[in-house]
């Protein structure tokens, strides 16, 4: 759309990078909200206070705050403290800035996560689950309080004139470093990319080139609101996952990597099991209701996708 202006709230990230990107190839006007503003179209904020960063929401069409320090973490009281204060107090700052203007956004999109939904392996998750019990054998208890306080401080935000829409965002693949795709890509190279765990686990992802598409999507179709699954619509199990990254690199095989071995790789990584062990199996109910048509529904053209690219 000509003269359509969208925020990026901390998208100097990998999203924030192919977003901005996505949207500036349309034409789009992009505002990047950031620390540590360093070339054109960059804004100073905070992240938490008000300041003339808000000025830039005054008839914008959209905003899409990303915020949030990685999970890839181990879960200190230090750090749980820093990925909690992450996700609430920019999506109140954004909420607070929305509130004051006179003029206010049309969407405010809000990342969440598909972690939401409860440890499976039966029936997928598509926006009507409403069962977000935590499943103590993946330690996703935290995991949970995060999201549901993200969510509810978003929910709660007054913005009684913007569209609001909380992006519960699976595993995206692209080629920046902190995307999963190289990691995989080189562990399978090496010999390493076997089941992990029992391999039972499902995981949920999405292209980058879907997310950025789906989120351009959710901008225009003004019928859309509350929580959005983006997610592929076919996940598979870790197991045939990383099937196709061998695949992929030519390997035959794969070295598999035990619960107690990730355990171990775990705490010297620094980072939890959790992001391994849970089972994610989402799918992307409201797209798909909605008519969405994904250019890579499946992982086997995805990674082809970007192995080629």
């Amino acid at each position: 759309m000509a003269n359509s202006k969208i925020i990026l709230a901390g998208g100097t990230g990998f999203l924030g990078a192919v977003l901005e990107k996505h949207f500036a190839s349309l034409g789009w006007e992009v505002v990047v909200l950031t620390r540590k503003p360093s070339r054109d179209g960059e804004v100073a904020w905070d992240g938490e206070s008000l300041g003339e960063w808000c000025r830039e929401l005054e008839d914008a069409d959209a905003i899409v705050n990303l915020c949030g320090r990685s999970v890839d973490c181990r879960y200190t009281p230090a750090n749980r403290r820093l990925i909690m204060d992450s996700r609430l107090k920019p999506t109140r700052a954004i909420g607070e800035a929305i509130a004051r203007c006179a003029r206010p956004p049309q969407v405010w999109l809000n990342c969440s996560s598909a972690t939401i939904y409860r440890h499976t392996f039966g029936t997928p998750w598509d926006e009507t689950g409403a069962d977000f019990t935590p499943t103590h054998a993946v330690h996703d208890e935290f995991s949970l309080e995060v999201i549901h306080a993200w969510e509810g401080a978003f929910n709660t935000a007054p913005a009684p004139h913007t569209r609001k829409v909380a992006l519960r965002t699976t595993m995206v693949l692209g080629h920046a470093r902190n995307s999963v795709f190289p990691v995989l890509r080189r562990l399978a190279r090496l010999g390493l990319g076997g089941r992990m765990g029992s391999g039972r686990q499902f995981v949920s992802w999405l292209h980058q080139e879907d997310f950025c598409r789906a989120v351009e999507w959710l901008v225009s179709h003004e019928d859309v609101s509350g929580p959005v699954n983006l997610a592929a619509p076919n996940p598979l199990t870790n197991a045939e996952m990383m099937g196709l990254f061998r695949e992929l690199v030519g390997m035959p095989a794969g070295l598999p990597a035990a619960e107690w071995m990730l355990e171990i790789g775990a705490f010297f990584l620094r980072t939890e099991t959790e992001l391994i062990l849970k089972s994610r199996r989402v799918i992307p109910g409201k797209l798909l209701a909605g008519g969405f048509q994904f250019r890579y529904p499946t992982l086997q053209a995805a990674l082809q996708n970007l192995a080629a690219s």
